[in-house]
């Protein structure tokens, strides 16, 4: 190195040549680790274990609040550090989703009952509903779900390759189901105002149930933000820079999903737990018994919390590859397309040292063109 080859100058001016310790010169030529770097490769394959556990979608912040459940006594600065080093991210938000809702004017409305203050104080006091758009190679796909807003737990969804109003009667009779008998009397359930949640059979079923019906206005996400929220959680640590193949890679990845967003995953707005753990708390507190219908821990989706690891390919971070989902690649018959995929596939290779396709879905790519300010 050129502080050896200058040795005969002194290594200490050569040192403060450079700008350099030293102490840290002596150091490395010893050969001898540090135990601050000892304990930061530790801590960084707990990060990387963390990271990966949880679909590859954490930032620090739940990275280091996730560790600090598991008992490890770290410092938040100190895990940014690391992830920064290691190249670790979270998943980014990005874009608008597309409209499904286009309401008649003229149409009279329900009245909105929640006026924008989303708050409850238990579970089954305001369910949230919307339903959104998924995309793989095979055909477009639509989810429909409930959410509990007091732990933001997601208790009924269907996947269906309509947007007729059974699929989202499905979703709610799910919900009623896993709430159990008597605990839907007095919910409020407030949704946008779609016609599938204006439709007889669907209102008529919220009335055989004692839920009250509440819609909020045309075309303002504001006034159904939790339910936005969910989709756009979804969609940047799921669906976003991935490429679905078939339907039933697109499903099973949902389902497994939400199981682990139920069971795992962090919130910010729970003080950084779960919402079955959320839910547990309160019924805790509040000397409820375990097997009260209000509780709804259990996820229908999956027992395990760790779906994530089921993804046999990760999230890969490369400039310059387009993203052909984007482009509107839908069907694999299109040769120009699947030829410019394997080029692009055969540099990620190159670069990354793994399968851009392969498991149940295809890495994220990183989109160079869909930075947004």
């Amino acid at each position: 190195m050129f502080i050896d080859l200058h040795r005969h100058l002194g290594v200490e001016p050569v040192c403060q040549a450079l700008g350099v310790s030293a102490s840290a010169y002596y150091q490395r030529a010893s050969g001898h680790r540090s135990d601050r770097e000892i304990e930061d490769e530790r801590l960084l394959g707990m990060i990387r274990e963390v990271h990966r556990a949880n679909y590859e979608c954490y930032g620090y912040l739940r990275v280091w609040h996730e560790l600090r459940r598991q008992g490890v006594d770290v410092g938040r600065d100190r895990v940014a550090r690391l992830m920064r080093s290691a190249g670790l991210r979270g998943a980014k938000r990005r874009g608008r989703p597309p409209t499904t809702t286009n309401r008649d004017q003229a149409a009279a409305g329900r009245p909105d009952l929640v006026g924008r203050d989303f708050t409850a104080q238990a579970p089954n006091q305001l369910w949230l509903a919307d339903l959104t758009q998924l995309c793989c190679w095979e055909l477009r796909l639509y989810l429909a779900f409930v959410i509990d807003l007091f732990s933001r737990m997601v208790v009924g969804w269907q996947l269906a390759a309509h947007m007729r109003t059974d699929m989202v009667l499905d979703a709610l009779k799910m919900a009623i189901a896993i709430r159990g008998p008597g605990a839907t009397v007095g919910v409020t359930h407030h949704s946008d105002h779609g016609s599938q949640y204006v439709s007889l059979a669907y209102t008529q079923t919220l009335e055989d149930h004692g839920v009250r019906q509440s819609l909020g206005s045309v075309g303002d996400a504001l006034d159904n933000a939790p339910a936005e929220s969910w989709v756009d959680s979804l969609k940047t640590e799921l669906i976003a820079d991935r490429v679905w193949r078939t339907r039933s890679q697109l499903e099973i990845a949902v389902v497994e999903y939400i199981g682990w967003f139920n069971q795992a995953r962090l919130h910010s707005s729970l003080g950084y737990l779960p919402p079955a753990e959320f839910e547990q708390r309160h019924l805790e507190q509040h000397q409820l018994p375990l097997s009260n219908p209000i509780s709804g821990t259990r996820s229908v989706a999956v027992d395990s919390s760790k779906a994530a690891d089921r993804l046999t390919t990760r999230r890969i971070q490369t400039a310059g590859v387009v993203d052909f989902a984007a482009e509107g690649l839908r069907a694999p018959n299109n040769a120009p397309v699947r030829e410019r995929l394997h080029r692009a596939r055969t540099a990620t290779q190159a670069d990354e040292g793994r399968t851009a396709i392969a498991g149940l879905c295809a890495p994220r790519f990183e989109n160079p063109r869909s930075n947004r300010k």
